[in-house]
């Protein structure tokens, strides 16, 4: 793995120094369906992804793996909640609450650098399009 990261940290001029604990954790536990490749691929995402010198590994990333009677591993149910506990809504209802919640986070404003455009990344009118389709009104 210190391989993957020298190799994709050096093209990007990145210094990542360390690897949290959990994270550690939850690579070495996986079970890697995808060989190397898979692994090599998470770290180029972790690495261009990084801000600073602590590799920050998208866990959630990666998928339980099924064990030889069908069942999840029990090493990765830790880091996902279990399937029945999510409940399921409409692509549509999930692009709206998604949308709600980043103009919640910027106190509803749409444009600039610190807008909800901006997190979404999306342009302005894309968005403005978006909350006219799903109804989206910002509260008085």
């Amino acid at each position: 793995m210190r391989y993957f990261v020298q190799n994709f940290s050096r093209p990007l001029n990145k210094t990542v120094e360390y690897v949290p604990a959990d994270a550690m954790d939850a690579l070495v536990n996986y079970a890697w369906p995808g060989n190397i490749r898979e692994l090599e691929n998470l770290i180029e995402r972790a690495v261009l992804l990084s801000p600073g010198k602590e590799l920050r590994v998208p866990i959630s990333e990666l998928k339980p793996a099924l064990s030889a009677n069908g069942n999840v591993s029990a090493d990765l149910s830790l880091f996902s909640p279990s399937p029945s506990s999510i409940p399921i809504t409409t692509l549509e209802e999930a692009e709206r609450q998604h949308i709600l919640r980043a103009l919640r986070q910027t106190e509803w404003r749409i444009a600039g650098p610190k807008g909800a455009a901006a997190i979404l990344g999306m342009k302005r009118t894309t968005l403005q399009a978006r909350m006219r389709k799903l109804g989206i009104r910002r509260p008085i």
